[in-house]
C-alpha cells in the first residue's frame, strides 16, 4: 500500500459515495487510477465498503463487546461459529485475557442475556467463560446490521 493507496481510503472514509472522478481530481490521477486501486484494495481484503449504522443512535438498541475465553484451541471453529449467530456484527481472535471478541447488537438487555446465555453461547462447545462490555455511546463505533 502506497500514498495514493492510503489517500484514496481516506477520501472514501470521509464520503464513501465520493465519486472516482471527484478523488481523481483531488488526487491528481486518473479516475481509472482510482478505480484499478479500489478493485484492488476491495480484492485483497484490505478495504471494505459497506454500510454500518451507529448503535447508539438507534433508539431501543442495545450493543456490546463481548470477550470470551476458551476451554480449548478452538478458535476458528468457535469463530465459525459465532460468525453465523443473528446478531453479530464482527467477530475477531486476539491476545491477553481473552481469546476471542465478538460485538453483538440486539433489540434489549433481555435479549443479550438469551443470547449470552440461553439460546446461542449455551450450545456453542468450547466456551469456558464471557465477559460483556455494553456500549453506552460512540460517535464513531458503527456497526452491521444482521
Amino acid at each position: 500500500m502506497d500514498a495514493t493507496d492510503r489517500a484514496i481510503i481516506m477520501e472514501l472514509q470521509a464520503d464513501a459515495r465520493r465519486p472516482y472522478k471527484t478523488i481523481a481530481q483531488k488526487l491528481g490521477v486518473s479516475e481509472g487510477t482510482v478505480k484499478n486501486r479500489v478493485t484492488r484494495l476491495t480484492s485483497r481484503g484490505i478495504m471494505k465498503l459497506e454500510a454500518r449504522v451507529n448503535p447508539c443512535a438507534m433508539p431501543n438498541h442495545v450493543a456490546a463487546m463481548v470477550g470470551v475465553t476458551l476451554k480449548n484451541r478452538s478458535h476458528k471453529e468457535t469463530m465459525a461459529e459465532i460468525e453465523q449467530t443473528p446478531g453479530v456484527t464482527s467477530v475477531w481472535n486476539a491476545s491477553g485475557r481473552y481469546d476471542l471478541f465478538f460485538e453483538i447488537m440486539v433489540d434489549s438487555i433481555d435479549e443479550l442475556h438469551e443470547f449470552l446465555f440461553e439460546r446461542c453461547l449455551g450450545r456453542i462447545e468450547g466456551i469456558e467463560s464471557t465477559e460483556s462490555f455494553i456500549l453506552l455511546s460512540s460517535n464513531t463505533k458503527y456497526f452491521k446490521l444482521s
